[in-house]
């Protein structure tokens, strides 16, 4: 857990360590088919700095009329590890989570200025899909 919150911190520049133990008690905590919390690790890194990414997915169905599809919810790789596939491998193998479990669609959100996160997701074969996200900041 130590070094999932210290690469997040490496790549968002945010300490968010009670975030990511309850993120991690959620979705890596009991086993269940509808969520997955994968790490990719290093065999050949320094103790104490194996982890390469990770990415967070679950099933959701009917927000919104959605029909059951595949979230990902995170995705994080060390910079080092950027343009070695460590990427693709988490999307790979979370997809294959996902097929495993009956669904044929994934789904993410992205904000707008997160250039590296959408030319990620775009290289995926990821792209706009049937629903609008709207917000709206309250007082």
């Amino acid at each position: 857990m130590a070094q999932i919150i210290a690469l997040d911190k490496r790549v968002t520049g945010l300490a968010k360590p009670d975030y990511w133990r309850a993120a991690f008690s959620h979705y890596a905590g009991e086993p269940r088919p509808d969520r997955s919390f994968l790490v990719a690790e290093s065999p050949r890194a320094k103790p104490g700095r194996s982890i390469l990414g990770f990415i967070i997915g679950e099933i959701r169905a009917w927000e919104f009329g959605s029909a059951p599809c595949g979230w990902i919810l995170a995705l994080s790789v060390e910079a080092g590890a950027r343009l070695h596939g460590v990427g693709q491998a988490l999307f790979d193998a979370i997809s294959l989570e996902f097929t495993q479990a009956g669904i044929n669609t994934v789904r993410t959100m992205v904000a707008r200025g997160n250039r590296l996160h959408l030319m990620f997701f775009r290289s995926q074969g990821m792209m706009a899909g049937p629903y609008l996200q709207l917000e709206k900041e309250l007082d």
